[in-house]
């Protein structure tokens, strides 16, 4: 049993490690998060070193949501929009997961990943609202695929996409995100410049 347990925790990679049983409860029957309040126990900015963290890149729109770890395992779990009521709780989720990076972390890379995932969420399900089955481009060549419209959720992932934009505006306009988005900014500036005088 032992050997068993040190095998599986092996396949764990090493940044969640530390993580694994806060970040990673069972999906709820519905594949949504059970819980809205899990918290890690350590905030992800301490677990990381501070040349990971100012490693972060802010970027267009939802650009590197899935790659910077460990806030995408951490994040990935709450993001859902198959539904509107699935949609409402996953970016209620995520807006409490933004709010908790900037009063209880201050971490800035945290608050900018949760709102990659809202926007994430608003794009994905319009997406899927103007295509059938979420295929906007022709296999193989890039060409943008006709709209189509009156497949059967339609309507629903319309306003699923809206649940997601009316949060993604509201951290958009958050003063903590604004004055938090500056100091990083500043922070990955000066260490920039002074590790390449090294």
């Amino acid at each position: 049993m032992e050997s068993r347990r040190r095998i599986s925790c092996a396949l764990i990679p090493p940044f969640q490690l530390s993580l694994h049983s806060a970040v990673s409860p069972p999906p709820s029957k519905d594949n949504v998060m059970t819980s809205r309040s899990i918290t890690p126990p350590v905030p992800l900015k301490q677990s990381i070193p501070r040349a990971q963290w100012l490693s972060y890149r802010i970027g267009r729109g939802e650009q590197g949501v899935l790659t910077f770890e460990p806030y995408k395992s951490y994040l990935l779990p709450y993001w859902r929009f198959r539904s509107v009521p699935i949609a409402r709780k996953s970016v209620d989720d995520l807006w409490a997961k933004f709010v908790e990076f900037d009063e209880r972390d201050g971490d800035f890379v945290g608050m900018d990943m949760a709102r990659k995932f809202i926007q994430m969420g608003m794009t994905r399900a319009k997406r899927y609202a103007n295509h059938a089955g979420g295929r906007k481009y022709q296999k193989g060549t890039r060409e943008e695929l006709p709209k189509s419209e009156n497949h059967k959720d339609k309507k629903e992932k319309e306003r699923a996409s809206l649940v997601f934009r009316e949060v993604w505006e509201r951290c958009r306009a958050h003063e903590g995100y604004k004055r938090r988005k500056e100091e990083f900014v500043k922070e990955q500036a000066e260490w920039t410049k002074s590790h390449d005088q090294s």
